[in-house]
């Protein structure tokens, strides 16, 4: 992609609206603008790693053979009704009545939906287990949207949803996607605690969250220093570890994944049932499994950034390497910028090519700010001894190598970036 045909529009000022580094980071980098209070646009460059973290989230929750659907955001405010839940979820829910006169709300999440979908499909034993999954967005009325994506009213969510006939195989699947989350996230290139929680308005009596430490967190934790051992506490606490006697340290962290042994919550509550081999009609064993699609994204940028800008970890970055040419008045510059694009572009490099009519610092500035993992750069003094700069994002690693060594320059550092 040449930079000037595309829509990318980064900030030179910090935006007064953002309260976190991530969310500064966001808008400044043109990754989302918003349209009102917690209700975003996703730009090019914002939806590039939307897309690639979503590939990410697919690609490993196909492997678990979860099986993707899409479940409609309209839904009757009936089923809620008879989970219960209208009352709970309270005002957070977007509720409206239809020309139809039908009471409907915008899905905050789809618990009710899946299950009366799954009790009209699964009457068998034989039929189980069943373990399906969407990336959809989701609605809530915040009180007090905030944080950019991280606090949004209108954000983006992978949900996920096992039924099964015992508790055999509702741990089953629960072991299954607890490793498929750890994979996913340590991919997009944050790391993450996972700890015991409280089930909250979803119900059941099993849950674990996943949190990553960051200063601009809401959630609290205490974690051991030693060992591996993290637990969420509503109020103050001076606790010891329970593995190895440690004392806890508190700090802030981000919820990014949440999962749940439902158990029989909305399959009783809805009539989903089915018979068993001995013949009797049995509740559906149930699990849910929610990651923050959308969340993510700020996510990795705090931990991710420096102080001239976002770090993209390789796998969601919006594209792999940028071309700099540093002046687009020198035609030798803009030649051979443009083919090492072209030749980058033919092995399946995916590039950004930086092709505007700005000054060089202006270009460097903005390949800091945007992040991409690996950056080439063209400039006038090198291009007289026929050498191009590779640098590392990263570590400001740079090599200064031959023209002709570009593409296996570029490869190599691709490799050793995370």
């Amino acid at each position: 992609m040449q930079w000037s045909k595309s829509f990318i529009t980064t900030l030179k000022e910090m935006p007064q609206e953002a309260e976190i580094l991530s969310h500064q980071l966001m808008l400044r980098a043109g990754l989302i603008r918003m349209l009102l209070a917690g209700i975003y646009s996703y730009l090019p460059l914002g939806y590039r790693v939307l897309s690639r973290i979503e590939a990410i989230i697919r690609q490993e929750m196909d492997a678990s053979g979860a099986n993707e659907v899409l479940l409609p955001a309209l839904q009757p405010l009936d089923l809620w009704k008879k989970s219960g839940r209208d009352e709970l979820m309270g005002e957070v829910m977007i509720r409206f009545t239809d020309r139809r006169g039908r009471d409907l709300c915008l899905g905050p999440t789809h618990e009710e939906i899946v299950t009366d979908l799954v009790k009209n499909y699964v009457t068998s034993y034989k039929q189980l287990p069943r373990l399906l999954y969407q990336i959809q967005s989701k609605f809530r009325d915040e009180i007090r949207p905030r944080f950019g994506l991280i606090r949004a009213c209108e954000f983006i969510m992978k949900d996920a949803y096992s039924f099964d006939r015992n508790e055999e195989g509702l741990e089953r699947n629960y072991q299954l996607m607890f490793e498929a989350y750890k994979r996913i996230f340590s991919r997009c290139g944050v790391r993450v605690l996972t700890t015991k929680a409280d089930s909250g308005v979803m119900g059941g009596d099993v849950s674990h969250e996943f949190m990553v430490p960051a200063s601009s967190g809401e959630d609290t934790v205490w974690v051991c220093q030693e060992c591996d051992y993290a637990k969420v506490f509503t109020e103050e606490k001076k606790e010891k570890c329970p593995n190895c006697s440690t004392a806890l340290k508190k700090i802030n962290a981000i919820e990014i994944g949440h999962i749940f042994k439902l158990g029989t919550k909305y399959s009783a509550a809805l009539d989903a049932q089915f018979s068993d081999s001995d013949g009797r009609l049995k509740a559906l064993l149930m699990g849910c499994y929610g990651i923050g699609v959308s969340r993510l994204i700020p996510t990795i940028i705090e931990q991710n950034h420096d102080t001239e800008g976002i770090i993209w970890p390789k796998e969601v970055s919006p594209f792999e390497t940028t071309v700099l040419a540093l002046d687009i008045t020198d035609p030798k510059i803009i030649q051979i910028a443009g083919e090492i694009y072209a030749e980058l572009t033919a092995h399946n490099i995916d590039t950004l090519f930086d092709e505007r009519d700005e000054r060089a610092g202006v270009k460097f500035k903005d390949a800091d700010l945007v992040g991409i993992p690996v950056r080439v750069v063209v400039g006038r003094k090198n291009i007289l001894y026929n050498k191009i700069e590779v640098i590392n994002r990263r570590t400001k690693e740079t090599h200064v190598v031959e023209r002709k060594e570009v593409l296996a320059a570029v490869v190599g550092m691709l490799k050793t970036v995370e």
